[in-house]
């Protein structure tokens, strides 16, 4: 079943297979929560995110006009979710009131990168979590995101140089991208 494509299995899990559902989880779980982690800050907070938007997503599936826009909807769903978590635990997680990041004993620089990933724009930085925390190929996000790997490629490109900018400004000195 996993050889199928997203518009077979979102076909199947309206017509009732929990296991074509399952599987597209699978498939984008991990990609959800980096997208969430984007937004929200918190791993854990973003576990919760995509869980919600995939339980949002098994009672819309039907509403689902393209069936083979699975990826780019439940990440759309994910954006919303998380954004509605944000707003309702009414906080921002930064990296200074985080328990877990003084409990492991991040270091200056982790500290630093994490601050200056804040600073980036909502779609680099969903970017920069799905290549480089979720470890997808370009095209993985390129069909979760719906845009090109030209345009991918770009974003990293971009974010990259801002994340050097910013370390450089914190005192790090030259930060090779």
């Amino acid at each position: 079943m996993s050889q199928e494509p997203d518009s077979v299995l979102v076909e199947s899990a309206v017509n009732g297979d929990g296991d074509s559902f399952t599987e597209l989880c699978r498939r984008y779980y991990a990609a959800m929560v980096a997208i969430a982690h984007s937004i929200i800050g918190d791993k854990h907070l973003a576990e919760d995110a995509a869980q919600l938007a995939f339980a949002k997503a098994a009672v819309k599936l039907p509403q689902l006009r393209k069936k083979d826009g699975f990826a780019g909807w439940i990440a759309a769903i994910s954006r919303n979710a998380a954004r509605n978590m944000l707003r309702t635990t009414k906080r921002v997680h930064c990296i200074e009131d985080s328990p877990a990041a003084a409990e492991s004993g991040e270091d200056a620089s982790s500290d630093a990168v994490r601050k200056a990933l804040g600073k980036l724009a909502a779609s680099a930085k969903e970017v920069i979590y799905l290549r480089f925390y979720d470890g997808m190929s370009y095209e993985q996000i390129s069909a979760v995101l719906g845009i090109s790997e030209q345009a991918i490629n770009g974003r990293l490109r971009r974010a990259k140089r801002k994340l050097a900018e910013q370390l450089k400004r914190e005192g790090f000195g030259e930060v090779r991208i």
